[in-house]
Order: structure tokens, then sequence, then C-alpha cells
């Protein structure tokens, strides 16, 4: 049984091999009768390879193209020992594969075109065999050429085509949309394999920028073939005004508004108007920027306004600035910052505050110490004309006391007196000039032709030339002219104190005998005009001498002379008025 179906396995192989050392067979292609596709503008490959059988021998290969009419039309022809041959149009468009084209027949065609599309005919010569054919059907796709038109589109228009697609192919390819927008499709298809996909829509500004993509779908495509696009819609702009800040005040610096636009195509026209007119001074414009270039005045208070213009149409926008005094804004600025800065805002008081008392103590005592200075220096400055005060007050007292009325009687008398006590008492005093230091007494400042006491608290008698002998005789002060003398000095304060009721200003003062009184100028003692004298007035007669007096004769005489010059008046002694009086007030002033 095993050897049975060995023989029965090996019977087909039998058969084949016997009939392939009877004729040759074709190993490409295997069927008689094949299709196949290619591109345009794409290499073709034809197969076609016949393999001879035992004692068969392949003479010719020739490639034939059938056309419409039924007719072939040769293409090249190869013989084995003659070569190869190429046939009218296409000659140098085709040739074989293999440099041995009895072994490899395949036709190769290196750029397909769409003309190339038909049915080809491998045919095979051999010897003693015969003639052996394959047919092979060639069909050449054409890839689609497309494209896409879109159409400007401005808002408020009527319902229109947005974008059209077209595509030429073989075959013939199909068109579709990827929108983000609704709209309608319409496809046409003419001759020659184009095909056209148009989409239409009611044009609004929202639509601006939106995917509107055409896909071209073809057999020779792997996948449907993208055209990108974007929708474009014009609209006029909307034109809006903002400002750098909402605080104007005068001072600002680096202000500025710009006017913002929406519109598309973005405008670029833009055109800025103050009150309806021309910009003040100092403003300048850069594009949709209004800029000024100095600080804010109040006079820029007033309406800004913005004209922007695009393709489509003019937008205008307003701007109503108010500029306000700068302490407002200053304040307002501190109201602002006075949350994030009151710590450092009350340690700058704080310091502020002290630095301020400090500098206040300071002026204070500068002050204090200024007017304790300048009061010490009135003092002592006061002090010095109260003290001269009293001085010229009582020198001119003295002086009003001392001097000589306008009476020449009284003169005569008084003249008389003191030239007779000199010549008597040949007081040596009166030959010579002592100085004694703060003595007040001026009764002999009158009559002394140099103007020197000759003694202290008497008056000096009046010295003719023609008594000058007898003065020079005298040479030593006796105890006669002092006794005389402290009589007289006696007599005169007890006098002046006791019965004269002056004030103590008008007073002399203790004479010290070891104090010298110099000369006085004539700028100490002061002439100063009075009134005359009533005209009812005379002077009393003089009170007689007592002879019996030998001691107080200087006494009497100066007692003499002041009846004739005061009087007594409820228990005052007063002076008597005359052209020479002087009258002071006790405190310095003229009466």
């Amino acid at each position: 049984m095993e050897v049975t179906q060995r023989n029965a396995n090996f019977s087909p192989l039998l058969v084949a091999l016997l009939v392939a050392c009877a004729h040759g067979v074709f190993i490409e292609p295997l069927r008689a009768v094949t299709s196949q596709r290619s591109l345009a503008e794409s290499a073709t490959r034809l197969p076609c390879r016949y393999q001879g059988g035992v004692g068969e021998k392949v003479v010719q290969v020739t490639w034939y193209k059938e056309l419409r009419d039924g007719t072939k039309d040769q293409i090249i022809t190869a013989h084995f020992s003659e070569g190869h041959t190429e046939f009218g149009r296409y000659a140098g468009r085709v040739r074989f594969e293999s440099d041995k084209p009895i072994v490899n027949s395949a036709l190769l065609i290196p750029n397909t075109e769409e003309s190339d599309d038909g049915t080809y005919t491998c045919h095979i010569s051999t010897f003693p065999n015969g003639n052996f054919e394959r047919r092979i059907t060639l069909t050449v796709w054409v890839l689609p050429i497309s494209s896409l038109e879109p159409v400007v589109l401005a808002e408020g228009q009527s319902f229109r085509v947005a974008a059209s697609c077209r595509a030429v192919g073989r075959p013939p390819p199909a068109l579709s949309w990827d929108a983000a927008v609704p709209g309608q499709v319409q496809n046409r298809t003419s001759e020659g394999g184009s095909v056209s996909s148009y989409f239409s829509l009611h044009p609004l500004r929202s639509m601006n920028g939106k995917r509107l993509d055409c896909l071209v779908q073809h057999p020779g495509l792997e996948r449907p073939r993208r055209i990108a696009n974007q929708l474009v819609v014009h609209y006029p702009p909307d034109a809006t005004i903002t400002a750098t800040t909402d605080d104007w005040f005068s001072g600002l610096e680096r202000a500025a508004l710009t006017c913002d636009s929406a519109g598309f195509p973005a405008p670029q026209n833009f055109t800025w108007t103050w009150r309806g007119g021309a910009l003040p001074d100092g403003v300048t414009t850069s594009g949709a920027r209004l800029i000024f270039d100095r600080a804010l005045r109040l006079d820029d208070s007033g309406l800004y306004q913005c004209a922007v213009a695009n393709e489509v149409g003019v937008a205008k926008a307003d701007y109503l600035m108010t500029v306000t005094a700068s302490f407002l804004a200053e304040k307002s600025q501190r109201k602002e910052a006075a949350p994030s800065d009151s710590s450092t805002l009350i340690v700058i008081i704080g310091a502020s505050a002290a630095a301020a008392v400090l500098v206040m103590a300071v002026v204070v005592l500068l002050l204090v110490r200024h007017h304790r200075r300048r009061n010490k220096k009135l003092e002592r400055q006061l002090s010095v004309k109260t003290e001269e005060i009293n001085t010229l007050t009582r020198q001119a007292s003295f002086r009003r006391i001392n001097s000589v009325g306008s009476d020449p009687r009284a003169q005569s008398e008084d003249y008389s007196l003191l030239r007779s006590d000199s010549r008597m008492k040949n007081s040596q005093g009166s030959l010579e000039r002592p100085n004694y230091k703060d003595s007040q007494s001026t009764l002999g400042g009158r009559w002394a032709p140099m103007g020197v006491s000759e003694g202290p608290g008497r008056p000096v008698a009046w010295h003719d030339e023609s008594d000058n002998c007898g003065l020079e005789a005298a040479d030593l002060e006796t105890d006669d002219t002092r006794r005389r003398t402290d009589s007289y000095r006696k007599s005169s304060n007890m006098s002046l104190v006791l019965d004269s009721g002056l004030p103590s200003s008008l007073l002399p003062l203790k004479v010290h005998s070891d104090d010298a009184v110099g000369p006085r100028s004539p700028s100490e003692v002061g002439e100063v005009s009075v009134p005359p004298p009533e005209e009812n007035w005379s002077p009393p007669p003089p009170a007689e001498r007592p002879e019996d007096e030998e001691d107080g004769g200087e006494s009497y005489q100066l007692s003499q002379a002041l009846t004739n010059h005061f009087y007594y008046s409820n228990g005052v002694l007063r002076p008597r008025p005359h052209a020479n009086a002087i009258l002071l007030h006790p405190h310095g002033q003229l009466i």
C-alpha cells in the first residue's frame, strides 16, 4: 500500500516534467491577462519573463499596445541575434528592463503619461514550439492638482461665497470642507476630471480668522490632502480711549492717552482733536498715542477726541480730562499711600516733631540769653545815664542858686562884699587853685575868671588886676582863715538842709579836704535862657550885717547872697525869678 501511495504522489510531477520537456513556461506574469495601476509622472514596469523548455529557444520578444479601434501598435522588439528596436512615438520613452531581453523581457516606462493608459501585450517567439503571449492592462492615475481661493468679506454684506476649492485628477478627486463656522457647500464636476467646491455664508465680524479648510480625497493619496485657510471678514473699528491715570493734576509728568481700536484690518489713520480744534502746545501724537511732553497745566482740561478709520469705516471716541490743583492730588496720593506706609510715616512724624522741639528749645535758650545780656547792658547804660542826670541836676541847681541876677544893684553888692572880704582876710586860698574831687558846690564858678574854686565850699572872690599886689603878699593859710572856712561850711550846709527845703539832689555833698576838684570846662555848665522876671517884683533890701560877729563874716556874706536870690514861702526856700534863672525838674528835665 505504501508503494502505491508513493507512485500516486510522483505521477503529477512526472506529467509536469514531461510537459516542461515539451515547451517552456512564463515565470511572470503567471496569468495570461493581468491589470496594473500606475501614477502619472512616475516610472512604470510591465513584467514579462519566459523560460524555454528542453530543446526550446526564444528567438524574438515584441511589445504591442492595443488601440481603441482594435489594432495593435508595435512598441519595441528584441531579436536574439539582431538586438532590439524601438518604434514610432515610443522611441526614447520606453526600454527593456534587462540588457538580455531574451531572458528578461520586462518593459520599463521611465516617465509615465496619462496617454500611456491601455492594454499591453508581451509576445514571445520560440523554436520549435511557436509563439506565447501575456496581456497586461495598465491604468494610469493622475494625482489631483488642487487650489483654494479665499474671498475677502465685509461685515454687513449679504449671503455669499466665502471660499472656493478646485482639484483636477484621474480619477476625479472628491472635495470636502473642514469649517468652524456654519455655511453651505456646493460641488461641481467638469470634463477632464476637474472638480470644484464652493462654501457660502453670511459674514460676521466674529467669523474673522476662523478655520475654513478644503480636503482633497483621491485613490492615489494615502490620506486626504488638506488645504488650510482662514476666513477674512473686514469690519469697522470700535474706538476707545484709555489713560495712564484717572487722577489728573497740574505738574503731572509723562501723561498720555491711547486710542484703542478693534477694527479689521487694523486702522493706521488716527486723528486727535482738543475741544474740537488743534491740540494745545507741548502735546504730540505718535500713532494711536497722545503724549504730553511737558507737565500738565490747569488749562489742559477739556474734551479730547480720537477719530480712527480703516477700509470699512470710521469710529470716534471722546475723553473728558479734568486737571485739578496739585495739592489736591498730593492729598489723595498721601491718602492712598497712608495704609501701606503708616509705620514709616509715624516714624518720620515722630522724628520731625523731636527735631522741631529741640530746635525750639535751642532758640528759646538763645533768646533768653540774648535778652538777659541786653537787659544787663540797658541797666548799666540806665545807671550811667541816671548818675549823669543826677550830677547835671545837682550842678544846675547849685548854678541856679549861685548865678547872679540881672539886677545890677545886687551884682555890685555881691561883688563888693566878696572883694572886701578877700582883701581883709588875705586868704591864701584865693591865690591858689586847689582841685577837690566830687565837689558839688558851684557858688564860685560864676565869679572866678578861670572857673576855679578858692576853697572847699567857698565862693571865689572876683580878682581885679589892681589888687594883685595885695594878694601876692599872703603865702600861708592862717588859723583864722581855716576857722572862717569851717564856719562857712557849717552855716551853708545847715542853711541848705534845714531852711531851704530843697530836694536832696540839690544839696552840696560833703567836701573832703584831701580831694582836689579840677577846673570845670565850659561844656559841663550849660547856659539856658529863661523868661524875664515879673515887672512888679523887686528884691528885698539886704539885711544888715551884725557888727559884733567877726568870726562868722563869711557866713554872713553867704546868707546875704542867698537872701538876694531866694525867698521863703510856706517854710520852703524858693529861688527868686530873674533873667538868668534855670529851673530843672527833679528827674533832670528843664521846666
